[in-house]
């Protein structure tokens, strides 16, 4: 079963809340740094964590539902922009059935870490992701809502 959930605005403590509990169900690791309430690291997640974090949602075609501050900035999007993206544009054409084989080994088994990958921004320029996790975004009852991403470093190529 799955869903097409977004969050209501960038800071949402309920979609907060759905890649928190995902990544620590999967991952057994939590995705802020200290325990705080949820409309608190939601606010953390989106305006100062010290990496991208972006999710897409379950349509035949992914589109990104959601990209906190650092992604924005990397991918050269602002929120309106980076939430209307399908999430395959991120990569170019030559890349994308890379990206499309990775997505679909997570699918399989939940999550994976150490991913590194090309990746483009808006106005084309070629950048290097390394060590990314992706995960599911499983909610307690089961229900698939897309998949997020973690992107702790990148460089320029």
């Amino acid at each position: 079963m799955s869903s097409i959930l977004s969050p209501r605005e960038p800071g949402d403590a309920a979609y907060y809340q759905l890649l928190a509990d995902s990544y620590q169900r999967l991952l057994g690791r939590t995705l802020v740094p200290e325990p705080m309430p949820a409309t608190k690291a939601a606010r953390w997640l989106y305006e100062e964590a010290p990496f991208a974090v972006l999710a897409h949602n379950t349509a035949p075609d992914p589109v990104f539902v959601y990209g906190n501050l650092a992604a924005q900035q990397r991918f050269e999007y602002d929120w309106a922009a980076i939430t209307r993206l399908p999430s395959r544009l991120s990569a170019e054409p030559p890349n994308q059935a890379e990206r499309q084989a990775f997505l679909a080994r997570v699918q399989r088994v939940g999550y994976e870490t150490g991913y590194t990958g090309v990746r483009i921004t808006r106005t084309g320029k070629r950048f290097m992701i390394e060590e990314a996790t992706l995960w599911q975004l499983i909610d307690a009852d089961g229900v698939l809502h897309g998949q997020a991403v973690i992107i702790p470093r990148t460089r320029d190529l």
